[in-house]
C-alpha cells in the first residue's frame, strides 16, 4: 500500500472509531482498577491485529498504588450544613480519622505571587485554588500550586473546577512523600462556598499498597537500527470516560499502526508503538519507561510523537516541541510543505510523557488540540464530563491525518530531525 492509499484508508476507516468506543466503554482507566485492566487486555489484542507478526511486549513498573475510600467536605458552621461536592486527588494522604478541619484560606487563581503575599498565613489552613485551562500559555500547572502549599506548611489543598454544574475536577497531587499534605478537587458552586473564608472539614480516606502497571510495546523495524516512538496513554481518571484524555490519542495510534505498517520496513527508521498508564499520576509510566533504557537506546531514538488529547475546537492541532528549536523548524518545515494546519509551541511544557523523553535528551513533541483556546472541548480534561460527547470523530480522524504526515516524514527522513541532543 502507498503512504496516499494509507491516507485514504485512514479516512474512510471505521475501525478509528470504534477503537475510540471500545475504549470509553472500558470507563475511565483509572490505574490500578478493573478498569484499567480492561483496556490493557483490549488494547494488547488490538496492537497484535493492527500490525500482525510485529514484536508485541509488555513493560511492566511497579509503583506506589493508590485508591480512593472516601472523600468529604463541609463548613464547619455547625449541625445540619450540607455536604460540598470533593474528589480526593492521587496520591493524596488520608486524614485523621476524625477529618481534618482547619480555616479556609482562598488564594484565587493560586499564582507564585498569591502564595508569597499570603505568607505565614497559610500555615496551617486549607489553601483553595482555581483550575487552569491546561493547554495554554502562562498556564499555571495544579502540581506547582499543590507544591507551593506543601512547602509553606499548609494543613491541605483544595482545586476547583471552572465548570458549573457540580462537575467536579481531579489530577494528581503529591508522589507518596512524607511531607505530602490531603488534597482534593472541588466543584465550582463548593468553591463558591468556601470563599467566603471560615473553617472546613475534609475527611479523605484511601488505601496504599504495593501496584503493578503495564505499558504495552510494538516494534515493527525499519531498515537501519533507529527508531521513531509513537506513543499514547491509555490510564485516565474514575470520574467519566477520560474520551478526550485520552481515548483520542489511542484510538489514533492504533488507526496509524494499521495503516502504516506495511510501509515501515522500507523506511529508514522502525516504529515503536508505546501505550503507556500511570501517564495521570505524574507521567510516572513513561518516566520509568525511559529511564530503564540504556544509553544506545535512547541515541537510536530519532524522535517521540505523543498523541494525547488530539482533538480541539476549529483552529489548528499544536504541536508542543519541548525547547528544541530545531524540532520547531522540523514540523514547520513538514506542515508547510504537506498544507497541514499546524502550529508549534515552543517552550517546554510537560503535560504529557513527551516530557519524560524530553528530559532525557530525545527530540519530543506532544500533538494536541485546543492549545489557546479555553472554550474548546479540551476544557473538560481532569472534570467529569470527560466524555465522549465532547469528541468530534470527523475531527479525530483530520487530526489523525495530521499525526500521519509528521510520522510518515519521520520514519523516513534522510538526516538527524535534530542533530544537537544535550544527553
Amino acid at each position: 500500500m502507498s503512504y496516499a492509499a494509507a491516507l485514504g484508508e485512514i479516512w474512510r476507516s471505521a475501525q478509528l472509531a470504534d477503537d475510540f468506543h471500545a475504549l470509553a466503554d472500558c470507563g475511565g482507566r483509572f490505574a490500578g482498577t478493573a478498569s484499567e485492566a480492561r483496556a490493557c487486555a483490549l488494547l494488547r489484542e488490538r496492537l497484535a491485529a493492527a500490525a500482525p507478526g510485529a514484536r508485541l511486549t509488555e513493560h511492566r513498573v511497579s509503583y506506589a498504588g493508590w485508591w480512593r475510600e472516601r472523600t468529604t467536605l463541609a463548613l464547619a458552621r455547625g449541625t445540619g450544613t450540607p455536604p460540598l461536592r470533593a474528589h480526593s486527588l492521587v496520591w493524596s494522604p488520608p486524614t485523621p480519622p476524625a477529618g481534618l478541619e482547619a480555616p479556609v484560606l482562598d488564594l484565587g487563581r493560586g499564582t507564585l505571587e498569591a502564595f508569597e503575599a499570603a505568607g505565614a498565613r497559610i500555615a496551617g489552613r486549607l489553601v483553595l485554588v482555581r483550575h487552569e485551562y491546561p493547554f495554554a500559555a502562562g498556564t499555571i500547572h495544579r502540581r506547582r500550586k499543590y507544591r507551593w502549599a506543601r512547602e509553606r506548611g499548609a494543613a491541605g489543598f483544595l482545586i476547583a473546577s471552572p465548570l458549573p454544574g457540580g462537575v467536579l475536577v481531579t489530577g494528581s497531587s503529591g508522589r507518596g512523600e512524607a511531607d505530602d499534605i490531603p488534597a482534593a478537587g472541588v466543584c465550582l458552586e463548593s468553591a463558591a462556598a468556601l470563599g467566603g473564608g471560615g473553617r472546613a472539614r475534609l475527611d479523605v480516606g484511601v488505601r496504599r499498597g504495593p501496584a503493578e502497571a503495564r505499558n504495552l510495546v510494538l516494534e515493527i523495524p525499519g531498515r537501519t537500527a533507529e527508531w521513531v516512538v509513537l506513543s499514547a496513554h491509555y490510564d485516565g481518571h474514575d470520574l467519566a470516560e477520560s474520551a478526550l484524555d485520552n481515548a483520542t490519542g489511542v484510538a489514533a495510534v492504533l488507526e496509524l499502526v494499521r495503516a502504516l505498517a506495511p510501509e515501515v520496513p522500507s523506511c529508514r527508521r522502525g516504529l515503536r508503538a508505546v501505550l503507556f498508564t500511570v501517564e495521570e499520576w505524574g507521567l510516572y509510566g513513561s518516566e520509568r519507561y525511559v529511564a530503564e533504557l540504556g544509553a544506545a537506546e535512547r541515541a537510536a531514538i530519532a524522535l517521540n510523537l505523543n498523541l494525547d488529547t488530539l482533538v480541539g475546537g476549529g483552529g489548528p492541532l499544536a504541536a508542543l516541541v519541548s525547547g528544541s528549536p530545531e524540532l520547531d523548524e522540523w514540523v514547520g518545515r513538514v506542515a508547510r510543505d504537506a498544507g497541514l494546519d499546524l502550529r508549534t509551541v515552543l517552550p517546554l511544557m510537560t503535560n504529557s510523557d513527551h516530557a519524560s523523553f524530553a528530559a532525557a535528551g530525545i527530540p519530543a513533541l506532544r500533538l494536541l488540540g485546543g492549545f489557546d483556546d479555553p472554550l474548546a472541548p479540551p476544557r473538560y480534561v481532569l472534570t467529569a464530563a470527560d466524555t465522549r460527547d465532547k469528541v468530534s470523530l470527523t475531527a479525530l480522524k483530520a487530526g489523525t491525518l495530521v499525526a500521519a504526515e509528521l510520522l510518515r516524514q519521520a520514519l523516513d527522513w534522510p538526516t538527524p530531525i535534530v542533530a544537537s541532543r544535550d544527553r
